[in-house]
This record gives structure tokens, sequence and C-alpha cells, in this order.
């Protein structure tokens, strides 16, 4: 049964039997807009990979859509949703925890909306977003955290981060909106 996170709880990412989680899928996902005649929202998940200082070292440090795979191999974006349609996850990250380069500490997973501002869109357009840990070997979801705030105004949100403390990954349910228009604007925020 997974476990359902509040906004800012933290978990260690451990398999059932208390063992070593290797790798993880990380799920996002959202219902697309209700509105009549409204234009599909074409929300983007990436991964910002971070040092222990917080911030990232190169370009390539960001896996989103257009940069599927790491340098590492160790995080793969597994393709672009366009629509939001269909039920379950609309876009995946695939983690490689065991692989994960020492440098890398933090992980945060980000969505935005693509051409917000262009198309007068914003999330409190989208219902039901949530974020989602999947332990990869068995496909069993461990964690959940689904957005229940109002975001009306909001382009993008920091969903959560996975992040590396005593030698133990752990997830944090962030849950930050923001009002950044693209993928570069969240970026810069760990640059």
């Amino acid at each position: 049964m997974p476990v359902n996170l509040q906004k800012g709880q933290r978990v260690n990412l451990l398999k059932e039997d208390g063992g070593v989680l290797r790798r993880v899928i990380v799920g996002l996902g959202w219902d697309k807009s209700v509105r009549r005649g409204a234009p599909p929202i074409d929300c983007d998940a990436s991964a910002i990979l971070c040092g222990a200082n917080g911030k990232i070292t190169c370009r390539e440090d960001t896996v989103y859509f257009g940069n599927l795979k790491h340098p590492s191999h160790a995080v793969q974006h597994t393709g672009d949703n366009l629509t939001g349609d269909g039920d379950g996850d609309d876009e995946q990250i695939l983690v490689n925890l065991s692989e994960m380069p020492a440098q890398y500490e933090k992980i945060i997973f980000t969505v935005n909306i693509y051409q917000a501002k262009e198309r007068n869109q914003h999330f409190g357009m989208i219902q039901n977003a949530f974020i989602r840990i999947v332990d990869a070997e068995n496909r069993k979801e461990m964690l959940r955290y689904r957005l229940s705030e109002n975001y009306d105004g909001m382009t993008a949100l920091i969903f959560g981060e996975i992040y590396r403390k005593e030698g133990l990954w752990k997830f944090n349910a962030l849950g930050h909106p923001t009002q950044d228009a693209r993928l570069s604007a969240l970026v810069a925020r760990y640059s």
C-alpha cells in the first residue's frame, strides 16, 4: 500500500523489506482542463540534478523532453505527453539511484506548462496533479503526493525532490508553485 504524502513531508526511499532501493520510476500526472473548447494543456516534466551546494554544474544536468538522458545514464525521461489525456502517469522519469554519480546530491522534479503565457494557461486549469515514486524492480507504487492547493495564475510547479543524506536516498514533497514562464527560468533557480 503506497504512502500518501502531505506537503513538506520527507520519507526514506527503502524497499518494503527495508533493503536498499536501486531504481525508481518517478511518475507525474495531471488531468487536462475541463473547460469546454479549451485547447489542450501541454505540461512538461523535468528533472534537475544538483550537487551538494544545491546547484547544477552544466546544462546537461537538466533532463526533459529536449534532453531525454543525463550523460551519466542515471536519469532518463521517457518522452513528452502533449495533452495529459488518459489515466495514470502522463510523463515518467527513470532514476537509477545505485548508479547516480557521487557529485549529485539532489534531483528536483518540476512540471511547467509549455507556452503558458502565450496560450494564457495556468495550473488552476489542471486537475488531479500528482507525483509518485514506484520501485522499478517490482513496479509497486511506494509514495504518492497529490497537489490539492489552488494554483490559479501559476505556470510551473516544483513537485518534489529526491536527495541523498548520510548515504540514504530520501523524498521530499515540495508542491511549490511558481510563475516561471519557461523551463529555463526554473533551471535558473538552481544555477
